[in-house]
This record gives C-alpha cells, structure tokens and sequence, in this order.
C-alpha cells in the first residue's frame, strides 16, 4: 500500500527544557499498519499494545480507580516486532484503571492512558478496562440512524452540550449534560418548548456537537465551580468528554451516557455529528503522543521547532503512516461504537488529500448517509505543501467532504474579521456574484462572473452538496450580534429583517444548510466574538429569547419546512442545477432566479426566488400566473393567493412565488 509522506531530514528538536537531542527520519520508523493497537478485553484475560520503536522499555501500573489510588501492580511489557510493546494480563480486568509508561534515552516520560484508550476516569488521565457491551442502552442493538435521499436534504444545527440546557430558565433536570440534552418535554419561560423538543419543533436534521471528545481544559474534579471551553484542546480521542457527563470519576458513566444521548436523538429522527480535531493536541511536549513516540505523530520546520498551522501550538502530521492508522481507525471506533452519524473536521486543510479520502471512503463503506465536511482552511503555514493540503480549493479532489463556504457567509453578513465590513443583506455594494456563488453550492454555472466573487476566482466543488451554506457558527459575532456592529445605525426591526433574510438565502440555496445554535431566536453573545472560554453568561440559550422574538423562531420554522417540502431547493448534482436553476435579476441589492420544470421532481412546476435586501419595496414584473407562497414573514404553503403582472416584494426579504 502506498502512502503519502512527507520527506523530513535528520534535525534537531528542541524539548521543553531548551535541550537538544537529534532524532531520525521518522520515516524510517517501522510502521506496522495492520497491527491492532486497542485494548483487547476479555473475561480471562486483556492484551495491552503500545507503538513506539525508540523505547528501551515499556510498563503498565493498574490501580483501582481513576484518580488518586496508589499502584496495585505493574507489568512489563515486551518488545514484538516492528516497535510493538505488548502483554497480555490473565484474569478479569473489567473496571481496573491503568497507564502507560515509555523509557527513552534512559529517561522514563510521562505516564499516560495510551492514545488508544476507549475509557478513561477523571480529567482522562488514567485508562480504564472495560467490557464495551456493558455500557449499550436498552435497544441499542436496533438503533437506527437517519438515512437521507440526497447529502443537501440535511439541515445542520450546530450546538454546545452545555449551551442548550445550562440556563436557569431551560427547564432541564440535568443541565449541561448530555442527558439533559436530550430530555424530553422540557419547558421554559412562558411554557415555550425548550431542549430537544426544541429542535424537533424547529424542524432541523442534524445536529452538530461542538468537540465532545474528551479534552484539557475542564477540571472535571471541581464540577461545582462553573467552567466553559469549547473544547478545541483534545486529550483523549476515543473518549468523551466527563464533564458533560453525571459522574466522570467513573469511566463507564460518560460512555453509557453519550450513547443514550446519541440513541435519544435517533429516536426522535435527528442524527449527531461530531466536531473533531485531529489537526492538533491540547498540550506539546506532554500530550500523550509525545509520551509514546516522541516527535513523531507531530509537523516540525527544518530547524526541528513545531510547525503551528493550527495557532495552537502544535500540527499533526495525518501523512505519516502511523498517524494516517489513528485518525482512520479513530473515525471508524466513532461511527461504529457510538452509531456516529458524520464528522466536522476542524481545520480540515491541515490534513493530506489522501488521509481524508481514506477516511471517507472507510466511513461511508460502512454508513452511505454519513456527512463529513470541514474547514477548508489552515489558520497558519504548515510544512506540508499546498497542493497536497484538504484546502476549499481542493474540494474537487474530496468528493466524499463538504467545505464551509466563507464565500456566501462573509458575502452575506460582511467579514468575520472586521466589524464595520457589510455584507448583501446589510447593505454593501457589489456583492450579489458572491451571493449567486452561495445560491448555486460554489459550482461551475454560466451565469456567475467568478472574477467578482469576494473569495474564490473559479468553483470549488463537484457538487453543489460539498458546500456548506451558512452565515454563522459558534466562531465570530453571532448573526445578529454581527448584524447590530456593523449597522449602528439599524432600527431593532431592520436588524430582524436582514437577519431573517439572510437565513432565507443559506435555507433556499442548493449547498447543505448550517444553523448556529439560538440564531432562531435571535441570539447574542453580547458583541463577544471569541467565547471559547467565556462564562455560561455570554454562552448559554436565553430561553426568553425564544418568547421575545416568536416571529422569528417561527420564520426559521416555516423556511426550514418549506425547504423539507421542496427538493428543488436540494439538487443533488451540478447537472441538474445548471439545468434547472436560471438567475434573473441582479443588481445593486438584488438576486433572483427561478427554478423551472419541476426540478429534482418537485411538485411546484416553476418557482421564483427574489432577495430583496434593499430598504424599499420592489416592483417586480412577472409574465404569466403565479401563485403567492413567501412574503414577509408570510408563509402560505398553499399558494391561495394569485399574481399577476407584477409582484410587490417588500423591503428587506425573501418574496417566493410558483406556478403548478
């Protein structure tokens, strides 16, 4: 099997104490792909498996529990073939905790779980031993996931465990876990539905779970004391998170937990992504990585410093065959174990073309309806060259992944990265190809002017399903937080309208469409734009927001009704877009276009789509009979009212109108 590496010479890698020791090609380290590396329980006895072919020794200590036991015993582990450390312990090791320990350079590193370990206890510092069955709810045998016709059909709802259930007023029993997320017929202010009901209510597909794998920054010892991190920091990648959990002492809680949450949702119809960072460790030099194989698993320049195209401190390197190994079987454990649904790889770009494609094609052999995208970016430079990077750019070579469109995000709403920037429903100029580009999934079609769309000069995808439309996510200004900087001048009901019609456009454009958590209800993180480890007070729903702003929860309602109603508003390829899809009108403030001859065989024969983001009423002329389906804030599914000759389309909206 061939493998993508990247050629590194003999250098010299400097460790935390500023000392200098030269380490070898890693390439030339024997990289045996085929061995299994996880844990291997049974009731009569459990094999343990380390990779590191430097060692000089390698041992285990068990203990009794997870946090502050002292050592009950140890092992020595024996040195196989091609760097593999291996024991086997006789006799029922359910429920014992243990570490790993490699001595290098006659230096013993820290212990640590292995980066293998499927369960850990408190704060993952000590592994746990465990009998994977024990841990299935009731039914999860027949657990079923959703199965979707076509990628677009989605529609994604991204959201913090903690955030959706943390408020006083959330109605929860167990907020800020996953039970509590997952708990039906939770009510808040004024009895308006809140938790998972919430997002049945709404009507959404997925939902998409910021990191719950477990990671650094929360204590999981002092749960008392309110703490908050997204969780961009991992530890252990098999493991979720404890503090999401009702006991993370012991190991066992967290994973039967997690799976009844992930069951929970199934049951109510609605899938679970997860958010992932495989481009990067919470810690360096101490991660448990760097405890096993010093210096492998990770990119370094040439003067052996770490390279950093994550801003984080660190970059793995998913080209190195063994690494390459770890992020496959680590997706497939997900899928497979947790019935995961998709994964949303953060800073995707950091990654090699032929690791992601590996990935995919493993992921979606055994679930065809598994959704995965990805930043198509790197925050930094990174040593592995562009053309091999899983870039936005590149997404024709990744026809399995999706790539968030920065292009119609920021061509909505202005740049992220400045606050006075405006965008199509704000008020810019010029931005109306960039919106085009959104509408069509950022494929090739003859009516876009590529040279004037704000990011990218040519399509970046195969099909218009690899684009993720959205105009905002946990990073940044919420929507309307972004909305109110960059337009201090906007009354509270102009807000709500541009706000309104930008969800319009990512709900009625043919990419897969992507919700912030709370942007139904207006929601505000009180101008903050990086909350990564903000407290519960700017992070958390505000249920009353829900019943300060119903019109606007129920416009994302009907939109996203209409969309599950509508396949034409989904196209499944390129072909039948360019086929069906014909824009209109563009100019200053406004985009229209129609969907003709009952596309993807919806049962409106020709629709009409017009943004209107200008502050005044538009007369819009049309030929022929139409009916009335979107006006305002009105929704009639029916289409009872006739139009002819021309269409007034108010200011600041949506205006959709078809012909059976």
């Amino acid at each position: 099997m061939k493998h993508t590496v990247l050629i590194l010479m003999s250098f010299t890698l400097f460790n935390s104490c500023n000392t200098k020791k030269t380490i070898t090609d890693f390439n030339n380290y024997p990289t045996p792909i085929n061995e299994n590396l996880w844990i291997q329980y049974t009731e009569d006895a459990t094999v343990f498996k380390l990779w590191s072919p430097n060692a000089e020794e390698v041992i285990i200590r068990l203990y009794k529990d997870g946090y502050n036991s002292t050592v009950f015993s140890y092992y020595n582990l024996k040195k196989k073939h091609q760097g593999i450390w291996q024991t086997k312990v006789d006799g029922d090791l359910n429920g014992i905790y243990y570490t790993y320990q490699v001595k290098i350079n006659d230096l013993w590193l820290n212990e640590t779980p292995g980066i293998y370990a499927n369960a850990v206890g408190v704060n993952g510092n000590r592994a746990m031993v465990i009998a994977m069955e024990s841990t299935n709810p009731k039914g999860w045998q027949k657990d079923i996931s959703p199965t979707l016709k076509k990628y677009n059909e989605a529609i994604i709802y991204e959201l913090h465990v903690r955030d959706m259930t943390i408020h006083s007023q959330s109605g929860s029993t167990l907020p800020g876990t996953y039970l509590g997320l997952v708990e039906a017929e939770t009510k808040g202010p004024n009895d308006v539905v809140t938790g998972i009901d919430h997002l049945k209510e709404l009507g959404i597909t997925h939902v998409h779970l910021l990191p719950t794998l477990d990671h650094y920054s929360i204590d999981e010892t002092n749960l008392e004391t309110p703490q908050f991190n997204w969780g961009y920091d991992p530890n252990n990648y098999n493991v979720p998170e404890g503090s999401f959990s009702t006991n993370p002492f012991n190991a066992e809680v967290r994973i039967k937990e997690f799976k009844q949450m992930v069951k929970n949702f199934h049951d109510n119809g609605i899938g679970v992504i997860l958010d992932v960072a495989y481009n990067h460790t919470g810690k360096t030099e101490e991660s448990n990585f760097n405890q096993e194989v010093p210096g492998y698993y990770y990119r370094h320049w040439e003067d052996g410093s770490y390279s950093d195209a994550a801003a984080c401190g660190n970059e793995t390197a998913s080209e190195r065959v063994m690494m390459q190994k770890f992020m496959i079987e680590s997706v497939l454990y997900w899928t497979k174990e947790y019935h995961i649904d998709g994964f949303r790889f953060d800073l995707m770009g950091i990654h090699d073309i032929e690791t992601m494609n590996k990935i995919g094609e493993a992921i979606i052999e055994i679930n065809p309806d598994a959704l995965l995208y990805g930043e198509g970016w790197t925050a930094s430079d990174s040593p592995l060259p562009e053309e091999k990077r899983a870039l936005k750019k590149h997404m024709q070579q990744l026809p399995k992944f999706a790539a968030f469109s920065d292009d119609l995000r920021d061509g909505l709403k202005g740049s992220v990265f400045e606050d006075e920037s405006l965008g199509f429903v704000s008020g810019a100029k010029n931005t109306e190809e960039s919106i085009k580009f959104g509408i069509v999934g950022a494929i090739q079609h003859p009516q876009i002017e590529y040279e004037d769309v704000n990011y990218s000069d040519d399509p970046w995808t195969l099909e218009p399903w690899q684009s993720i439309n959205y105009v905002s996510c946990h990073d940044n200004h919420t929507l309307f937080d972004k909305l109110k900087i960059s337009r201090p001048d906007a009354t509270l009901e102009e807000l709500i309208a541009m706000d309104k019609l930008a969800t319009a456009i990512v709900l009625t454009s043919q990419g897969t469409p992507f919700l912030h958590a709370g942007s139904e209800m207006l929601r505000t993180k009180n101008g903050e734009h990086n909350s990564y480890n903000l407290p519960d007070s700017i992070n958390q729903l505000n249920w009353n927001w829900k019943n300060d702003h119903k019109e606007v929860f129920d416009y994302y309602k009907n939109l996203i009704k209409l969309r599950k109603e509508h396949p034409a508003f989904y196209m499944a390829t390129s072909d039948l877009v360019r086929e069906h899809l014909k824009f209109q009108t563009t100019n200053n403030n406004l985009v229209s276009f129609t969907i003709e001859r009952n596309a993807n065989d919806d049962n409106w024969k020709n629709i009409l789509v017009i943004y209107n983001a200008s502050n005044k009423k538009l007369n819009y002329k049309i030929d022929g009979v139409w009916q009335k389906a979107v006006s305002g804030s009105t929704f009639d599914f029916q289409g009872l009212h006739i139009l002819k000759n021309n269409i007034e389309v108010p200011p600041l909206s949506m205006y959709i109108a078809f012909q059976k």
